[in-house]
């Protein structure tokens, strides 16, 4: 028997539904895991990524932490998977970049509506706030895109099915889709 292909996940900027997309692929996963193992993802709560043949990212990159994330990926994946618009374009969070950083701090945590305690959180333990929110392609090489928002699990799996088999992933035109 041949070694499994390893596949490891990570989101950045984003709301987790891809990879909820991902768990929803339900008892296919069974049958991922006959050719393939997980290194980081939320099946295994792995924090770091080692080698790894295919990485599925979600999310855009709008903080220091997310560059170094993305970089410490990108480094150990040989295939590497934007998943998802927020990934391939910035999705939603890019939706602050139409608005000063300094603006958007101060409507939310200053003016906003309910604020209690108005004051910007300025702790160390927190992530340096990029000026804009931007899809990984422009940190990192991508090898794939991974449209929708999210990919639905049908997508997920014919993408990665394509992808193990050493075919070139094709989706049919009903998989492509933005819910």
């Amino acid at each position: 028997m041949s070694e499994k292909l390893r596949i490891a996940t990570t989101s950045l900027a984003g709301c987790f539904g891809c990879h909820m997309s991902l768990l929803d692929i339900d008892e296919r996963l069974l049958e991922l895991v006959e050719v393939a193992e997980f290194d980081r993802s939320p099946l295994t709560d792995i924090k770091h990524c080692g080698p790894c043949d295919i990485g599925l990212i979600e999310g855009g990159v709008c903080n220091a932490e997310n560059v170094h994330v993305l970089r410490e990926f990108r480094q150990n994946c040989k295939t590497l998977v934007a998943m998802g618009a927020c990934a391939i374009n910035g999705g939603i969070p890019a939706l602050r970049n139409s608005i000063d950083l300094r603006e958007c701090l101060t409507e939310a945590y200053i003016d906003g509506i309910g604020v209690q305690n108005p004051q910007i959180p300025n702790d160390p333990e927190l992530p340096l706030l990029l000026d804009k929110v931007h899809p990984i392609q422009e940190v990192v090489s991508v090898d794939y895109f991974l449209p929708g928002c999210p990919p639905s699990a049908d997508t997920i799996w014919k993408f990665l099915t394509d992808l193990i088999a050493g075919r070139e992933p094709s989706l049919p035109p009903e998989l492509v889709h933005y819910d």
